[in-house]
């Protein structure tokens, strides 16, 4: 359903979060700093552009435009006063072919400016790629942890230490537990 831009921005601004979209952060790194997503923007053909403006400072106000997109949607220029959060959806023609445009988002009246570049695909083109999953649990190798050793040793030591109140037994227990978590955490890769 094509609604008119001003009707769809409306009703894009009263997204909940609930839509997947592109994130785009304000004052997070510094006053009137925008921190664009770090993968590529993509948008398909008859589908729509959502962007999500999440302020991490004192309310700003940005203003998104683009001058080359008129063969993909009929957006043009939009000024937000960005308090917490705002949602621009940008509707996409679904006659449009694949290309690219370019988005401007000026922060604080002018001092900041950033271009994100968009590609506009096909549907076909945007199937996700299923990534091999890495496993919740880490694999035995077959030989225990040099940190498991340690913490077998240091436990034996601290049990002995609690029967026979030998002080030095429990002073002991610790040095090893404290060496083990130091060698496991500087081996680390």
């Amino acid at each position: 359903m094509n609604l008119p831009l001003a009707l769809s921005v409306l009703i894009g601004q009263a997204v909940t979060g609930e839509e997947a979209g592109y994130e785009i952060y304000l004052n997070r790194s510094g006053i009137n700093s925008i921190d664009l997503p770090r993968g590529k923007v993509s948008a398909e053909c008859g589908g729509r552009l959502v962007l999500k403006f999440i302020n991490r400072g004192a309310p700003i106000h940005i203003t998104v435009s683009s001058s080359n997109a008129a063969m993909y949607t009929d957006f043009f220029h939009e000024n937000l006063y960005v308090v917490d959060a705002s949602v621009v959806t940008i509707p996409i023609r679904k006659e449009s072919e694949e290309g690219s445009f370019d988005l401007e988002i000026i922060a604080g009246y002018g001092v900041v400016k950033t271009i994100t570049h968009i590609q506009v695909l096909h549907p076909s083109h945007l199937r996700p790629v299923v990534q091999e999953e890495m496993p919740l649990h880490p694999v035995a190798h077959g030989r225990p942890h040099f940190l498991m050793i340690l913490m077998g040793i240091a436990l034996i030591l601290y049990t002995s230490w609690f029967y026979t109140d030998i002080e030095y037994l429990n002073i002991a227990s610790f040095i090893i537990l404290i060496v083990g978590a130091l060698y496991t955490w500087y081996r680390q890769e």
